[in-house]
């Protein structure tokens, strides 16, 4: 079984979602079934960058050459790494070389190897991105995963965004819930500006969630990556 590989990093922090602060490492896969205006990874669905074909056993080799020891907790990233067919087999190989897992999915395609996974968020994809939810996918995933260590996330642009962050939270109110600043910027080169821009935009952020009467039981979220590193890959 051969994957599109993009980039393996780490050992870093986990800057989104359910697993924010973890400390992990990152295979990120090529290719994505949207194509978000805003999104900070073009690179994994443009054609920018040519992706690596690995086996599952040069991909274990090279998250194990990135550290001595030093992590348990693997996060599969893309694009949309629910695409792959393979992988269960990728996260049951990681699993035999001793790592928790973690992925992030839009939620447009449902992949049995994420019953698999420890840690699932599933972060739909709000107006402002240009993109439709297919909400019977969705619906299907959320009931596939109930019972799973399985999260929302929703990033939010606009007051649009806000909105459809409360329609998603009403909609699978048992799912834990995570509403995050989304980066504007993402072609910002000086991270400092960028840090701050990623921060008033946070708490802008934090003050509409409070006066929602929708969104109760949610947490805001920053991208915690972006304040530390700004828009600078492979950290």
């Amino acid at each position: 079984m051969n994957f599109p590989v993009l980039e393996i990093f780490g050992p870093t922090v986990q800057g989104e979602g359910m697993v924010i602060g973890r400390k992990t490492c990152f295979i990120r896969l090529a290719a994505c079934d949207y194509q978000c205006v805003w999104c900070d990874s073009k690179f994994t669905w443009d054609g920018s960058v040519k992706p690596d074909v690995m086996t599952i056993p040069m991909i274990i080799d090279a998250v194990n050459q990135l550290h001595e020891d030093q992590v348990d907790h693997v996060t599969i990233s893309g694009g949309n790494p629910a695409l792959y067919k393979g992988l269960d087999q990728l996260v049951l190989a990681l699993n035999d070389a001793g790592y928790q897992t973690a992925i992030e999915t839009q939620g447009s395609h449902w992949n049995e190897g994420l019953k698999l996974i420890d840690e699932v968020t599933i972060s739909p994809k709000p107006p402002s991105s240009g993109m439709n939810t297919d909400f019977k996918v969705l619906d299907q995933m959320i009931a596939e995963l109930d019972g799973r260590n399985v999260s929302l996330k929703v990033v939010v642009f606009d007051r649009m965004d806000l909105l459809y962050a409360e329609i998603i939270h009403q909609r699978y109110q048992h799912v834990p819930m995570f509403v995050q600043a989304g980066n504007d910027q993402t072609l910002e080169a000086d991270e400092a500006n960028t840090s701050l821009h990623l921060l008033k935009r946070y708490a802008v952020l934090v003050d509409e969630v409070m006066r929602s009467t929708v969104l109760k039981n949610v947490r805001v979220l920053p991208q915690m990556h972006a304040l530390l590193w700004g828009n600078r890959r492979g950290v």
